[in-house]
């Protein structure tokens, strides 16, 4: 009888302390309302919609669990982060929500390691924002007429920005125009981005030679709270 009453009090107390487990004592993913289905997942998350640093960290499903694989120091927009579904081009905000990463593009060649369909950017390669372009939110190759250079960026003209870098699927598969375009996770500038995400260009190595296509990585981006908090993609 006693050896009954001391496992029974061991397991009370045992699931007693997994119910008062506070909820961000689980890792990120496990938190998401969604993680796009794939193996792997890359979070950036900041502090709060104004916020214009924070922390991006990437993360592999192992057995059923997310294990963060690295983590670095992270920048967004310059007016901070707004809800993707009502974003507005040029406003310098970062979307937030849980998006795709079609491919990876870059000034310099692919690090080493990369296995993720790697596009060289040229004195011909451009990303096109006009609204009024077929091509709106698209890599071109050269410059279409209807797409002006003044509402398009030369990629080469940002060396540093785009030595290497992931376009993020924001705005991608069926674009909207005026909604914004050319949203990537790149390198540091010098300062805050205009909408994109960016981290130190080692980091970014690290994540092109982590990224593995056939397990179909995402990137959620969101706040610690509130109603953009990255937990609700």
């Amino acid at each position: 009888m006693r050896i009954s009453l001391v496992t029974g009090s061991v397991l009370l107390a045992l699931v007693g302390s997994t119910a008062a487990r506070p909820a961000d004592a689980y890792p990120l993913p496990e938190r998401l309302a969604d993680t796009g289905g794939g193996s792997q997942l890359i979070t950036a998350e900041a502090p709060g919609t104004g916020s214009t640093t924070g922390t991006v960290s990437w993360w592999d499903l192992r057995s059923g669990k997310w294990v963060r694989a690295g983590s670095a120091s992270a920048r967004f927009g310059a007016k901070g982060l707004t809800e993707g579904d009502r974003r507005v081009q040029g406003t310098n905000t970062t979307p937030t929500g849980l998006y795709d990463l079609p491919y990876a593009f870059g000034v310099k060649a692919a690090p080493a390691g990369n296995r993720y369909p790697y596009r060289k950017a040229g004195d011909r390669s451009w990303w096109c924002q006009d609204n009024a372009a077929r091509a709106y939110n698209r890599w071109v190759e050269p410059l279409p007429a209807d797409c002006r250079a003044g509402e398009a960026e030369h990629l080469v003209a940002y060396p540093k920005q785009y030595a290497r870098a992931l376009v993020i699927g924001f705005n991608y598969d069926r674009p909207v125009h005026g909604r914004g375009a050319g949203i990537f996770l790149h390198v540091n500038g010098s300062g805050a981005t205009a909408g994109c995400v960016s981290v130190p260009a080692a980091a970014m190595d690290r994540i092109l030679a982590w990224a593995d296509p056939a397990r179909r990585p995402h990137i959620a981006i969101g706040t610690r709270s509130g109603a953009t908090a990255i937990t609700r993609y």
